[in-house]
């Protein structure tokens, strides 16, 4: 949930998911739908459906527990390089190279000696971060957290606090006077306007329909029909919305009918 969404929006749908589904077999034993409805406005819902699968795959494969090898890890569906090494280091205080944009970023100063890390984590990457782990497991885990802590808090893309960072004296971009990125910094993606957003807006009246809603309760929710269309489209392809018979559309894998969502419920947080 994390991935790409702050915190302060991931708290609320976290707690909600953890009360209705606290151990990955209640999730796996409940309808993709719900998975997808229960995500609300967090964005990026295709996760839901990772997650949902990934729930899954461990009862199938695990007994229902999360596995501490990291080749097992790598293997459950929507868990990538990332988050795989998380799970490993924070969870069971192993010795991987966590590797996120403000880690890429840490490590290509103090090593490289460069303003900032690639826009996507590299073998090259992983391995100059993990030269940096101590050897201990349990240190190597806290130095992987720590490293996440610099990078967000003071070796900052913008504002570098160098003064105040504890890998100062050894930064090899500090030495070397601080160079300027010769590349334009990346902009933020826009979303007004957008086709995420009109897919946003589709499944918003697919979460609160108590099941499948006729086809002219999705027309009326965006004005250009052509980007409605495409809208609508991708969302099937992605596996989020279902199409049925009668021409109604209802979220995937979710039973024909469903109770009114509880308000207070899963809204999940403004609009993306």
């Amino acid at each position: 949930m994390l991935q790409q969404t702050p915190v302060a929006r991931v708290l609320p749908v976290w707690r909600q998911w953890l009360d209705r589904w606290p151990e990955p077999a209640a999730l796996a034993a409940d309808e993709p739908g719900e998975a997808i409805r229960m995500w609300g406005r967090l964005g990026y819902p295709r996760r839901a459906l990772r997650l949902h699968g990934c729930a899954t795959a461990l009862v199938a494969r695990h007994g229902g527990q999360v596995p501490d090898d990291l080749a097992e890890l790598l293997d459950l569906p929507g868990v990538g390089a990332y988050t795989a090494r998380a799970v490993a280091a924070f969870a069971y205080r192993q010795r991987h190279p966590v590797v996120d944009t403000n880690v890429r970023r840490l490590v290509a100063r103090v090593v490289a000696g460069r303003p900032d890390g690639g826009q996507t984590t590299t073998g090259a990457d992983l391995a100059a971060t993990e030269a940096l782990l101590p050897a201990e497991p349990a240190d190597a885990a806290a130095a992987s957290a720590a490293f996440m802590e610099l990078g967000a808090l003071l070796c900052t893309a913008r504002s570098p606090q160098c003064g105040a960072c504890p890998l100062g004296s050894r930064c090899a971009w500090r030495a070397g006077g601080e160079p300027l990125p010769t590349a334009p910094s990346r902009r933020p993606q826009r979303y007004a306007g957008t086709d995420r957003q009109v897919r946003g807006e589709l499944l918003a009246v697919l979460r609160e329909a108590p099941g499948p809603v006729p086809r002219a309760e999705l027309d009326v929710v965006w004005p250009d029909a052509s980007q409605r269309e495409r809208a609508l489209a991708t969302l099937l392809d992605d596996g989020l919305v279902e199409r049925h018979p009668d021409n109604r559309y209802g979220l995937a894998g979710s039973a024909t009918t469903k109770p009114p969502p509880d308000p207070a419920g899963s809204g999940g947080g403004p609009r993306r």
